[in-house]
């Protein structure tokens, strides 16, 4: 089926009106095509001729088929369309109003620990192409040292970046943008990567003018979160890894390192590009079971007291 124009509308306001990022613009979309399609299918509805009772049934299939944390993705996405439509009075009142969530179970953020972190932004490939193994050891020192989404690291160009200052110029979500520092290492590795990478255009047969991009795949193209995540795997599993860490592990512990170091909450706030403090005491929380764990395991109260105890 085409997409209704309720959503097609909808969409359009988002890509133009709010300036959303293309990885929202998908699942927003992905989304609303799955309400679209349940609402056709079963109902023969139009997104606007929907009930409260219609999308209570919509949300109950979602419950027998998705994790909870995708249910309430979907959900969302649903309210948000209702609720634009409503302001737009193309229906006299929101049907989606009131239609919760389910219980979400919060878990802590995945991140590596201080050791696991400078293992990884310190392993050398010696066997890899040198100029992929530059560019591979700027990316890691750049998501940890920086603490990027892998959507801004991706989105860089050569220009956003100041190495005598250590500072990178990032574009981030709703395209607000804003400036990070780096450190000495990270400066070192950008510096070797900047010196290469003219080297894999001429090898790619890409005039460097014609590139922008500060982080390129083997074809002179700007490199994907996909080519990313994939290197990352690889390069976590030669670095004597035990695990593999997702881009976003290393913006992770970035945050945790800080936290523990005695940051303060509201400057890694700034540092993350987090329009709420709430998303980052997340990593709070991460801290205080660190604190935790390490309490249990040498503290000699830390246990329940045996029977024997007075």
């Amino acid at each position: 089926m085409t997409t209704p124009a309720a959503i097609a509308d909808f969409l359009h306001h988002l890509r133009y009106e709010k300036a959303a990022s293309k990885h929202t613009l998908v699942a927003y979309e992905r989304d609303l095509q799955d309400l679209a399609h349940y609402l056709h299918d079963r109902l023969e509805l139009l997104p606007e001729q929907a009930e409260r009772d219609d999308l209570r049934d919509y949300a109950m299939t979602l419950h027998d088929q998705l994790a909870s944390s995708s249910v309430a993705r979907r959900l969302a996405a649903v309210r948000a369309l209702y609720r634009w439509l409503r302001r737009q009075n193309r229906i006299e009142a929101d049907p989606a109003d009131g239609l919760g969530n389910p219980r979400q179970q919060h878990k802590l953020p995945r991140f590596l620990g201080v050791d696991e972190a400078l293992r990884l932004a310190k392993h050398v490939d010696a066997g890899a192409d040198p100029l992929v193994e530059a560019r591979d050891r700027a990316i890691v020192e750049l998501l940890y040292g920086a603490g990027l989404r892998v959507g801004e690291l991706c989105g860089l160009d050569v220009r956003g970046v100041d190495i005598p200052e250590r500072l990178v110029r990032v574009l981030g979500k709703g395209r607000k943008e804003r400036i990070v520092p780096f450190g000495a290492p990270a400066a070192a590795a950008l510096t070797t990567w900047l010196e290469r990478r003219p080297l894999l255009l001429v090898r790619a047969g890409v005039e460097p003018t014609d590139q922008p991009a500060l982080f390129l795949g083997v074809r002179g193209k700007r490199l994907d979160p996909r080519s990313v995540r994939k290197l990352l795997d690889a390069r976590t599993g030669a670095a004597g890894g035990h695990r593999t860490i997702h881009p976003h592990g290393l913006r992770h512990s970035f945050a945790t390192h800080l936290l523990d170091g005695g940051a303060d909450i509201r400057e890694v706030q700034e540092l993350l590009g987090h329009a709420r403090l709430s998303t980052t005491q997340r990593y709070t929380h991460t801290s205080l079971a660190a604190l935790q764990r390490a309490y249990d395991a040498a503290h000699p109260r830390a246990h329940t007291p045996s029977q024997d105890e007075p």
